[in-house]
């Protein structure tokens, strides 16, 4: 395995890229927009290929941005995702009929593109009883057959942070029902340091998927800033600490507090040593990963870039692990959780 080498990777087959993409969510005002052109600019420059977006981001406006950004440079290599099942229009439902057609029409246009890299069914739900599963699958199979997408994706079995075991179980099944159905070539899922373990076929999901040759897109890699002190930023739009939590209590926030502090003593408090900590974590689960983290300045996108220094060692990744692993536990003790409310979990972007 060479997941600790920086170089390009094969996320499946057909799309090669740098491990470590962007996750392009803004809203459409003008001052956020010229940060997300201004990110992925000194991104670029930095390496990076794969691009992650949406078309229910902005109601399209990300995917507009990156179509100006492409319209400026357009002989960049660049990998684009994005993803359809969360913006309906007038259809009966997201993935009725040709709408999937209709909304990748689209997204083309909004991103100057002519095709896409990688295009994700996002969402569980497919209708009552299922009812536009096998079109959905069909109308993706077509599209790649046609050379529109090179690669299908689907959501990962990710959900509320603070989920029960039964719930946990119940995603399990589900994802791995869909999974078997679909024939994803990637699973597009959120994971860090708070998402809580789920076993499919007695595997997680990295050796699940490396076993069926599927790629992996690992998505808010920190936590939103919750991994690096800075809760709010390294995303596109400010979100809290942890949001899948209705109110964090003021012990679980000093656990992690705490468990930061923990890190910083062994590796050092140099600054962007808990970013370089939280992204190696995810970007040495495996060669077949890609990480897309958010952004909300230049800035930030150079620290994620900049401080990713050598592959940390077995005896490092073990200590990342252990403190994680507290996080984990403090929030099965959080008093107050939000029930696992499936639409919301689809809409948020990671």
């Amino acid at each position: 395995m060479t997941a600790h080498d920086l170089g390009p990777r094969h996320l499946c087959r057909g799309i090669l890229t740098h491990p470590l993409g962007l996750h392009c969510q803004v809203q459409p005002d003008h001052i956020a927009t010229g940060r997300l052109l201004d990110g992925l600019l000194r991104a670029v420059e930095q390496g990076a290929t794969f691009l992650d977006t949406a078309d229910s981001y902005g109601c399209g406006h990300s995917e507009r941005v990156i179509g100006r950004f492409l319209r400026e440079y357009p002989d960049l290599p660049l990998r684009l995702s994005s993803k359809v099942g969360q913006v309906r229009g007038t259809a009966p439902h997201a993935f009725a009929g040709r709408h999937i057609h209709h909304q990748l029409e689209q997204s083309l246009e909004n991103l100057y593109a002519e095709h896409l890299d990688l295009y994700v069914l996002d969402s569980f739900d497919f209708g009552r009883g299922d009812r536009y599963l096998g079109n959905a699958i069909d109308m993706m199979r077509t599209l790649r057959d046609l050379g529109s997408i090179k690669a299908i994706g689907m959501r990962g079995p990710h959900m509320d942070y603070a989920a029960s075991p039964a719930q946990r179980k119940a995603r399990a099944e589900r994802f791995l029902y869909l999974f078997r159905l679909i024939k994803p070539d990637v699973v597009w899922t959120r994971f860090n340091a708070f998402t809580p373990a789920i076993l499919l076929e007695g595997e997680d999901l990295f050796s699940f998927t490396a076993r069926h040759g599927v790629g992996l897109v690992l998505a808010a890699p920190l936590a939103h800033g919750a991994l690096t002190g800075r809760a709010g930023e390294g995303v596109s739009s400010s979100r809290p600490v942890l949001p899948d939590l209705t109110r964090p209590t003021p012990r679980l926030t000093e656990r992690v507090a705490e468990g930061l502090h923990t890190l910083q003593q062994r590796f050092g408090d140099a600054p962007g040593t808990l970013t370089r900590l939280a992204l190696r974590w995810c970007l040495q689960r495996g060669d077949h990963c890609v990480v897309v983290v958010g952004f909300s300045s230049e800035a930030q996108v150079q620290e994620n870039y900049n401080c990713l220094g050598d592959a940390l060692t077995g005896h490092e990744l073990a200590a990342v692990d252990e403190v994680y692993a507290r996080f984990r536990a403090a929030l099965q003790e959080e008093p107050e959780r939000h029930p696992a409310h499936e639409a919301c979990e689809e809409r948020r972007a990671g």
